[in-house]
């Protein structure tokens, strides 16, 4: 491959990963956070509210001192979150409905619902 070429094709590249972050970016600017708390083994608050037809992110936050994995096959997710550590989850768009989650590693105590409305 000549230089000019190699050239070339990492110019598109670049390009194409400049184009697809400020994609991303815009979306997350564009989308509605819910917040939600893992502390004490627990998911605070334990019933949430999001936007039901609308996709929107849900970002959990550990404040616990272990690892906690949210988990939900309503929503068919499951993600790892790391003691003091935040994970962004994509959903939706959701019928408006009430869908259950736990956390893995503590499901007696680490219950909770997403109320889509």
């Amino acid at each position: 491959m000549s230089a000019a070429r190699t050239i070339f094709t990492l110019a598109k590249f670049a390009t194409g990963i400049f184009l697809g972050g400020m994609a991303l970016a815009s979306f997350a600017a564009e989308t509605p956070v819910v917040g939600l708390t893992i502390k004490d083994h627990r998911f605070i608050p334990e019933s949430i509210v999001a936007p039901a037809g609308q996709k929107f992110i849900l970002r959990v936050q550990n404040a616990d001192n272990g690892v906690e994995e949210f988990e939900s096959s309503d929503l068919n997710r499951e993600r790892i979150v790391r003691p003091g550590a935040s994970t962004d989850i994509f959903l939706g768009p959701l019928s408006a409905g009430a869908y259950k989650f736990f956390g893995e590693f503590h499901p007696d105590s680490a219950r909770g619902q997403l109320i889509a409305k």
